[in-house]
């Protein structure tokens, strides 16, 4: 009886990295997962720079003097309702890299289970995603042009790239870093209707700078849109006064050939808006006026696919915007079943 008593008390889940023990301070877990992912490198360095932001940022300051034994479910659960009292984002994002840290710690069996397969669902807002109107759209192509028209006495003046940028992003549905992504290459504007490969972004790494990432978002997000003939007259325009010939230069650029940063077109647009009294205007809008035009004009498939998206449901839920007008055809329906009799 003593020895059963004495094994049952024994801890017998021993890990296979005698250097992280249950005992271990949870940001020796951190540094282990993130020389996991450089390990394996799996994931684009935007993304691997972002995860150790969130845990940086968002669970460090809450766990950093807990032992891994001693976070469980319910420190876990806790600390993602106080984040996700005051945002949704970072709750999630926080969640995301629990989950993976301490999956990992379970694959190398330095602990049982991870605790967040058992905290409660987070709760996310009900929001509309918001799609401009055709109306709306000319009204920012005019504000813009008349911008671009202008002559300053001081700086460089406005070359056409904003509007030209607008342009592309209203045809193809690609996000500003797949557009700011464009090389000559990936163009072929010869054909009926011209095409657009979208095969890269553009991204702002901490010690690197801005560079061109050879791929997207996702695998998914590589494909050969067809354009609109607007779209495709922008780019003629743009390709026209281009100095660099070159197959790999960039069609959106600085004036020295380097990439222009997502941060500064966004800037450049807001205030460009801003001045004329257009408030709330992200180029992320125009991916989702897009996907709400053809979902409504053709199928949501059809959107899906044109955006990239490997599961309609993502471009349902955070891309298109409901239409509350119920097809007429119900009325002439309902008329035919229940039209009353006429009375003699």
């Amino acid at each position: 009886m003593a020895l059963k008593k004495k094994l049952a008390q024994r801890n017998a889940f021993q890990p296979v990295d005698t250097t992280l023990t249950p005992d271990s301070l949870f940001p020796a877990l951190v540094e282990y997962w993130l020389a996991d992912l450089d390990l394996e490198n799996r994931i684009a360095p935007a993304t691997r720079f972002n995860y150790e932001r969130d845990m940086r940022r968002l669970v460090l300051p809450a766990f950093q003097g807990f032992t891994l034994r001693e976070i469980g479910v319910a420190r876990c659960d806790a600390l993602l309702k106080q984040l996700g009292n005051s945002s949704y984002s970072s709750a999630k994002r926080a969640r995301t890299v629990l989950r993976q840290s301490f999956a990992l710690a379970v694959r190398h069996e330095v602990l049982p289970r991870n605790p967040i397969d058992n905290v409660s669902r987070l709760h996310k807002p009900k929001r509309t995603p918001t799609a401009l109107t055709a109306a709306e759209v000319n009204a920012i192509r005019a504000v813009i042009k008349a911008w671009e028209s202008t002559r300053g006495t001081s700086g460089p003046n406005p070359d056409g790239q904003l509007g030209q940028v607008v342009e592309v992003m209203l045809g193809t549905s690609a996000r500003i870093g797949e557009v700011l992504a464009i090389r000559r290459r990936d163009l072929d504007l010869t054909t009926t209707p011209a095409t657009l490969r979208i095969c890269g972004t553009v991204i702002s790494e901490r010690g690197k700078g801005t560079f061109r990432q050879e791929q997207p978002k996702t695998d998914r997000s590589n494909r050969v849109i067809a354009l609109p003939s607007f779209t495709a007259e922008a780019l003629r325009r743009r390709m026209a006064i281009m100095r660099n010939h070159s197959l790999e230069a960039l069609v959106f650029c600085s004036r020295e050939g380097t990439p222009l940063t997502t941060a500064n077109v966004r800037r450049q647009l807001r205030k460009v808006l801003g001045d004329a009294g257009i408030e709330g205007v992200t180029p992320h809008m125009f991916r989702r006026t897009v996907a709400t035009v053809v979902n409504e004009q053709a199928s949501l498939n059809l959107a899906s696919e044109l955006l990239g998206h490997t599961d309609p449901k993502v471009t349902v839920e955070h891309y298109i915007r409901r239409n509350e007008h119920v097809n007429p055809l119900t009325a002439e329906l309902l008329d035919q079943a229940f039209a009353r009799a006429d009375e003699d």
